[in-house]
């Protein structure tokens, strides 16, 4: 039995290396949020077992659950490098799937048609507005740029408020508002699926998303010129791969010794 408590807990620390790795990997990924590797004992026992007889066997990866934790906001100066200062996820359609996607990292750009990307198919998610900026209408869509105004002039830079408020820039001066930045939240957001490049997809866990303007309810404001880095501490990263590595060797020592045990037994009988 104790060979098969140790084989787990190699195991178990194992995974946990894993995630560790993974955090350390991607501490200069935007938008990244880290990974913790929580574990549960395992007890076995009948229900004519004496309670105070009954020892366990073990431990089990209860879940790998991601930190939601604000990351550090770098200043980068970009028009559509934007950064959330607090709750809230930026949507993003996919032009290709017609998925939409969920994430914390606000490098944004143009594409040749006008589209506010995140450099891939992903499009931002923005709420309709009116020329002065107000709400129209409470379901996302595409946020696009005309790349000339009623007038015939071209555009020549946008800026984002921190109300959400996406507003284009046009060569005779005028501004003319694209949308309103739509903001997502879940009732669950550990119950989001990773799905790369700081991307995450609801799924039944997490709950459908919620959507609202910046600054409002639980929604964090927008950081224009700005983006969230990674939020893993890296110093926090060393200290506790060293505590998994002193945990599996722990384990390897165990079954080394249950392996010594068992041989002294059958010299023994022998």
């Amino acid at each position: 039995m104790s060979f098969y408590t140790s084989l787990n807990g190699l195991k178990n620390s194992q995974t946990e290396l894993g995630v560790i790795a993974h955090n350390i990997a991607n501490v200069e990924t935007n938008g990244f949020k880290k990974g913790n590797t929580q574990f549960a004992d395992i007890v076995a026992g009948s229900a004519q077992s004496d309670p105070r007889m009954i020892k366990g066997i073990g431990a089990t990866v209860e879940g790998i659950t991601q930190n939601f934790g604000l990351g550090p906001i770098e200043q980068t100066g970009g028009a559509l490098d934007i950064a959330i200062t607090g709750d809230g996820f930026f949507a993003m359609r996919s032009a290709d799937s017609g998925n939409t996607v969920y994430t914390r990292n606000g490098a944004f750009g143009v594409d040749e048609a006008g589209f506010i990307t995140d450099g891939g198919p992903n499009r931002l998610q923005v709420f309709p507005t009116d020329a002065d900026g107000n709400i129209t209408g409470t379901t996302p869509m595409d946020a696009q740029i005309a790349p000339t105004n009623a007038a015939g002039a071209e555009y020549v830079g946008v800026v984002v408020g921190a109300d959400g408020v996406v507003s284009a820039s046009y060569a005779d001066g005028s501004t003319e508002a694209v949308g309103n930045v739509a903001l997502a939240s879940f009732i669950t957001p550990t119950g989001l699926k990773q799905i790369g490049s700081s991307n995450w997809e609801a799924t039944g866990i997490s709950g459908q998303a919620n959507y609202g303007a910046p600054g409002t309810g639980q929604y964090g404001s927008l950081m224009s010129g700005s983006i969230e880095r990674s939020n893993v501490d890296i110093a926090e990263e060393l200290v506790g791969l060293i505590t998994a590595q002193r945990n599996f060797q722990a384990n390897a020592k165990a079954i080394d010794t249950a392996t010594q045990i068992s041989q002294t037994v059958i010299n023994l009988r022998s």
